[in-house]
């Protein structure tokens, strides 16, 4: 009962569009969830990621639920997880992409899900990282172990937004590493972010992880940059 009466006046609101959700309704409206533009990457076996890492890593599995365009829901969800602590919109996101994920046949192979990292600093200042929620959501759902220990940022770096590719790989390179033991040899770890752009960040994350013997390396991201 307390429930209804707070929503009554104090409704929530979409993270997407500002509207006031309907009471079956959680973070996303119904609406925006129609509206959001999906990538469809899990039943395309050669889809966009594997194309933006060709040459670049391994990669036995990667996709993105959403395309990102400038000043379109996708972006105005991202803001908000990312910089407005609204951190339900990353569970929210992680219960849907769940759903996809289930049948996919190489989720049963994969035996962490690895969080790009913040460094300690940056952790300080925001108060959480931002795909923690995500990695959790469908750690839950798809069973598989999430660990937020094994791969590290080393260094601590100014935004990366407004560097070039070249620039941004040159500076990125250095920041990961990984603290492993034998119990990680010879396993599949899919690395997760928020939005995929240039693709460095997960490129220096996945070297990292590559330093483990016989590591495999998936990504799975929320959203992909998209023109």
């Amino acid at each position: 009962m307390w429930k209804h009466l707070l929503n009554l006046f104090f409704p929530k609101s979409c993270a997407g569009c500002d509207s006031f959700l309907l009471s079956n309704e959680k973070v996303i409206c119904t609406h925006c969830r129609h509206e959001i533009p999906l990538t469809n990457h899990h039943k395309i076996e050669e889809n966009e990621i594997f194309q933006k890492f060709y040459g670049r890593i391994p990669l036995e599995f990667g996709s993105a639920l959403f395309y990102f365009h400038k000043k379109g829901i996708v972006q105005e969800l991202m803001h908000k997880l990312k910089y407005k602590r609204q951190e339900e919109i990353g569970e929210v996101i992680g219960n849907w992409y769940s759903e996809e994920l289930k049948e996919v046949e190489v989720f049963k192979n994969i035996d962490f899900i690895i969080p790009v990292p913040l460094h300690k600093k940056r952790l300080k200042e925001r108060g959480y990282n931002q795909v923690e929620k995500f990695g959790r959501a469908l750690s839950s759902k798809l069973e598989i172990p999430f660990n937020d220990q094994l791969l590290y940022r080393k260094l601590y770096t100014k935004t990366q937004t407004k560097k070039d590719l070249l620039g941004r790989a040159d500076v990125i390179s250095t920041v990961f590493d990984v603290a492993f033991t034998e119990n990680h040899h010879n396993k599949h770890f899919l690395l997760i972010d928020d939005v995929l752009t240039t693709g460095s960040t997960l490129e220096a994350c996945s070297r990292a992880l590559l330093k483990i013997p016989n590591a495999k390396i998936s990504i799975l991201c929320m959203a992909m940059s998209h023109n």
